[in-house]
C-alpha cells in the first residue's frame, strides 16, 4: 500500500512540474481573434454594493471554457488605464479570446477573470477630464473597494479558491500601477502580480516593496513589462532595479512598442502564462524580446542592449564590411543581415564596467552608440552592467561635491599637466581645511580615469552623506610621466612619478585647495601601474603620508632589478613604515586579478621583512568593479 501511495505522489508531482511549460517570447499573429474549433468561455456583467464608494458598481466577469460551479477556479483581477473603465479590456485588446486561445493549446490554467472598474467614485465613467484630482485620487480608493467589496463578492457568487496562491492581479498604465501599489502592498491577499506599461502612480520601489525579503518568501510571480519607445517605461525600469538590487526573482519583459494594446496584450498572453503554475526563477530572466540600453549609451542610442542576464545585444551598422567583431577581452562574430546592419549577442558578462571595441575588417574602433573612455592606452567604447551590490556608486539624492579640471605647469615634467579634483559638499561655503587622498590610475588610463570609470564622486557624496567617510579632497593625477610604458617600466620612471607629484602637484594643490599640509591628513593610493606608483612614492616618503593603498598591484616577482632595491629599502626602514603608517592596505581582485600571484609574493615578503599592512579581497579581477569596491573600502579608513 506504500509504494502504492508513493508511486501516486511521484505521478503527481511529475504532472505538476510539467505544467511549468516554456512559454513563447511574444503572442502569434491570431491569438487575440476568433480561430475555428476554439470553444469560447463567456464573459457577464455584474453588479456589486460597495461600502467604500457607497454605491453600487459593475465589472465584467470571464469565466473559461468548460466552466462548471462544482469546480473551484483560481482569479485574475485585471485593471485598466486611466481613460478607460471595465469596458476597456474588452474593447481594446480582446483578453476572452487570447485567453480561449490559450485554453485550446492547453498553455494557462483555467481561471476565471475580473475586470473592474478601477474608478472608485460614485461617477465613474471615464467622461470629461480624466486627469481631475478627484478621479485620479479614485484609482488610490479602488484599493479598499477591491479588497473590502468585490473580491468578497466574488468570492461569495462564484466558485472560486479563497487563498493568496489562487489570487492574482494585473493591469495596464494606471491599472498597471494600482496591480503592483495593491499586489505588492497585499501579499497576504495576492501571490501574483503584474504591471504592464505601468504609470507614474506606480509608488517609488522602497514604499512599494519595503521588506524584499518578506515579498521573496510569498510572491509567485512578479512581472513587469513595457515597450522600449513608451515614455512611461522609467516607471517600470526603476521598479525593476530595485527587484534586481534586492534579488527579488521577477520577470522584466521589453518589447518593440509604445503605450498601447499590442504591448498590452502581449503582457496578457505572457502573464496568464505563468499563472497557478510551479514557477522556475532560474528561467524568469530569459523572457524578454528587447534589452535595456545602458547608461553609457550616447543619447537616444538604441544599441547595445543588456538583457536580465547580463548577457549583450550588440548592433551597428557598416554596409561596406567584410567582418565586424566585438571585442569584451573575448572576440564575438558578429552576423549581418540585409540592412547592412550587424548583430551578436555575447555571453553573460561580469558586473561593472568593460572597455570594449568594435573590430571592424581588423581595426580596432570605438562604437559611436557608445560614451568613449580613455583606457587600453586609446580611445575605446565602454559599457556599464548592472550590478546589484553596486548602491554605493548610485546617484542618490544626497549632497554632491563637485569634480574640477585644472591644469598647472610643472617644472619636473618641463610641461603643462592636469589633474581632476574632488572637493566634498559644502567645500565652497566652508572655511576649515580638509584632508586630501592623492588618487593614481593604471597603466593605458590617465587622469580621467577614477573621475569617469572610477565614480569616484558618486561613492565619496554617498559614504560622506552616512557619516562612513571623513569629507575629503581627492586628487586624480595624471600618472604617465613615461611613454614606454609597462615595457619600460623602471626605477627612473618611479623616481620620475615622484618628483612630480612631491614637487609639482603636491605644492599646485596646497597653493589652490583649503587643505591640511601634514602628513596625518595625506594619503595616496593606485590601482595597477598606479599602485607600483604608490608602493615606489610612498615607502619613500611615510614622513608625508599617513595612509597608502595599493589596489591590484605588487613588485614584479621576474624582475628583481627593480624590486630587489624596494625589499632593502623597506628591511632597512620597515620600523620607520611601521610607525609613519597608519594605514598600509593592500587588496587584490581574488585569484583571476593578474596581478594576484606579483601580490601574493610581494605580501610574503613584507612578512619576512616585518612590514605590516591590512590585505583585503573583493572578487572580479583586474577590472574596474574591483577598483571603486577598494576606494569605497579605503576611504573609509582615512583620517581618522
Amino acid at each position: 500500500m506504500l509504494r502504492i501511495i508513493s508511486f501516486a505522489i511521484s505521478l503527481l508531482l511529475i504532472a505538476q512540474g510539467s505544467k511549468a511549460q516554456k512559454i513563447l517570447k511574444e503572442m502569434p499573429k491570431g491569438y487575440d481573434a476568433i480561430q475555428p474549433g476554439v470553444a469560447s468561455g463567456k464573459i457577464d456583467t455584474i453588479s456589486y454594493k460597495s461600502k467604500t464608494v457607497g454605491s453600487t458598481r459593475r465589472a465584467l466577469v470571464y469565466t473559461p471554457p468548460g466552466f462548471s460551479k462544482k469546480k473551484k477556479y483560481p482569479v485574475l483581477y485585471l485593471l485598466h488605464g486611466i481613460g478607460g473603465d471595465e469596458k476597456e479590456w474588452l474593447k481594446g485588446g480582446n483578453p476572452q479570446l487570447i485567453l480561449d486561445n490559450l485554453y485550446a493549446e492547453e498553455k494557462i490554467e483555467p481561471m476565471i477573470v475580473v475586470m473592474p472598474n478601477g474608478r472608485a467614485m460614485k461617477d465613474d465613467r471615464a467622461t470629461g477630464n480624466i486627469m481631475a484630482q478627484d478621479k485620479v485620487a479614485a484609482f488610490a480608493t479602488f484599493e479598499q473597494d477591491l479588497l473590502k467589496d468585490l473580491i468578497p463578492f466574488v468570492e461569495s457568487k462564484y466558485p472560486v479558491l479563497k487563498n493568496r496562491e489562487n489570487r492574482a492581479i494585473a493591469g495596464l498604465s494606471m491599472g498597471g500601477g494600482q496591480a503592483l501599489n495593491f499586489g505588492l502592498g497585499n501579499l497576504d491577499q495576492f501571490a501574483w502580480v503584474g504591471g504592464f506599461s505601468s504609470a507614474p502612480n506606480t509608488k517609488i520601489p522602497s514604499e512599494l516593496m519595503p521588506n524584499p525579503q518578506d515579498a521573496k518568501e510569498k510572491l509567485k510571480l512578479l512581472f513587469i513589462s513595457c515597450g522600449d519607445n513608451d515614455r512611461l517605461i522609467t516607471f517600470s525600469k526603476r521598479t525593476h532595479d530595485y527587484m534586481f538590487e534586492h534579488s527579488v526573482p521577477h520577470v522584466y519583459y521589453i518589447e518593440p512598442g509604445v503605450h498601447d494594446f499590442k504591448v498590452w496584450k502581449n503582457g496578457l498572453y505572457m502573464f496568464s502564462q505563468f499563472l497557478f503554475k510551479p514557477v522556475d526563477n532560474a528561467s524568469l530572466s530569459g523572457y524578454t524580446i528587447l534589452g535595456t540600453r545602458p547608461e553609457t549609451n550616447i543619447r537616444s542610442a538604441q544599441y547595445p542592449q543588456i538583457l536580465p542576464d547580463n548577457r549583450v545585444v550588440f548592433r551597428v551598422k557598416a554596409p561596406g564590411a567584410q567582418r565586424v567583431q566585438i571585442d569584451l577581452g573575448k572576440k564575438y562574430e558578429m552576423a549581418k543581415d540585409t540592412g547592412g546592419y550587424w548583430a551578436v549577442t555575447t555571453d553573460s558578462i561580469g558586473k561593472g564596467f568593460h572597455y570594449y571595441s568594435l573590430l571592424i575588417d581588423g581595426v580596432a574602433l570605438a562604437d559611436p552608440s557608445s560614451e568613449t573612455f580613455y583606457g587600453m592606452g586609446r580611445m575605446a567604447s565602454g559599457i556599464e552592467i548592472p550590478y546589484r551590490n553596486g548602491g554605493y556608486y548610485a546617484q542618490k539624492d544626497v549632497p554632491h561635491g563637485e569634480i574640477s579640471i585644472r591644469k598647472y605647469f610643472s617644472r619636473p615634467m618641463g610641461s603643462w599637466r592636469e589633474m581632476y579634483v574632488y572637493t566634498p559638499p559644502g567645500y565652497e561655503k566652508s572655511t576649515e581645511k580638509y584632508p586630501v587622498l592623492y588618487l593614481l590610475h593604471g597603466g593605458g588610463e590617465d587622469q580621467r580615469g577614477w573621475a569617469t570609470q572610477g565614480k569616484t564622486d558618486l561613492i565619496l557624496d554617498n559614504l560622506i552623506s552616512e557619516g562612513k567617510a571623513k569629507p575629503m579632497v581627492i586628487v586624480m593625477m595624471d600618472g604617465n610621466v613615461s611613454s614606454g610604458g609597462l615595457a619600460g617600466f623602471n626605477e627612473n620612471v618611479l623616481k620620475s612619478f615622484e618628483n612630480e607629484l612631491k614637487q609639482a602637484a603636491i605644492p599646485f594643490v596646497e597653493s589652490n585647495f583649503r587643505v591640511e599640509t601634514d602628513a596625518k591628513n595625506r594619503a595616496l593610493a593606485g590601482l595597477s601601474m598606479g599602485g607600483l606608483q604608490t608602493l615606489y612614492a610612498g615607502i619613500k616618503n611615510t614622513e608625508m603620508f599617513s595612509s597608502l593603498g595599493v589596489f591590484s598591484s605588487g613588485w614584479f616577482s621576474n624582475n628583481t632589478a627593480l624590486t630587489e632595491p624596494q625589499y632593502a629599502f623597506m628591511k632597512t626602514n620597515a620600523e620607520k613604515i611601521n610607525s609613519n603608517l597608519k594605514n598600509f592596505w593592500i587588496s587584490m581582485g581574488g585569484q583571476e586579478d593578474i596581478a594576484f600571484n606579483n601580490c601574493k609574493i610581494m605580501c610574503a615578503k613584507f612578512d619576512e621583512l616585518g612590514v605590516k599592512y591590512a590585505y583585503s579581497e573583493y572578487p572580479g579581477g583586474h577590472s574596474w568593479p574591483v577598483w571603486r569596491h577598494d576606494l569605497f573600502a579605503f576611504s573609509q579608513l582615512l583620517f581618522k
